[in-house]
């Protein structure tokens, strides 16, 4: 499945980079377990969270998508779309002064990208069963 792993590749590197900003707030804050009262360390591990919460459902429905042949340009923009979301989302819910523009934007790619890589696993998969 060379097309979700392309885009598995791509979104790991952001996944490292949110996780490393959550622990590198912790250390200098010394908090070990939760946020410890910290509004900033919370937020950024929210933004960590949410992305943890909707990518690996995001890459299951589309390599299982791929498997069912659907159109390569359709998996690529559905792969876009996530890694725009992604970041769009990141960005504007790590704001201090949160810019919802981004984060609502963020979460219209991250839903776009699940209903259409479901809709390409329930098409791909009528007439298989």
């Amino acid at each position: 499945m060379p097309i979700t792993a392309l885009y598995a590749g791509l979104l790991a590197p952001i996944f490292v980079v949110l996780a490393l900003r959550v622990i590198g707030l912790r250390r200098g804050a010394q908090v070990a377990v939760g946020g410890g009262g910290d509004k900033v360390l919370l937020r950024r591990m929210r933004v960590h969270a949410n992305f943890a919460e909707y990518v690996p459902l995001a890459l299951v429905l589309l390599v299982l998508a791929e498997s069912l042949k659907t159109d390569p340009r359709i998996l690529h923009a559905l792969g876009i779309c996530l890694i725009i979301g992604r970041i769009s989302h990141a960005y504007g819910m790590s704001q201090s002064k949160e810019t919802f523009a981004f984060r609502v934007s963020g979460m219209a790619l991250t839903f776009a990208t699940l209903i259409g890589a479901a809709l390409g696993c329930l098409i791909g998969s009528i007439g298989r069963i």
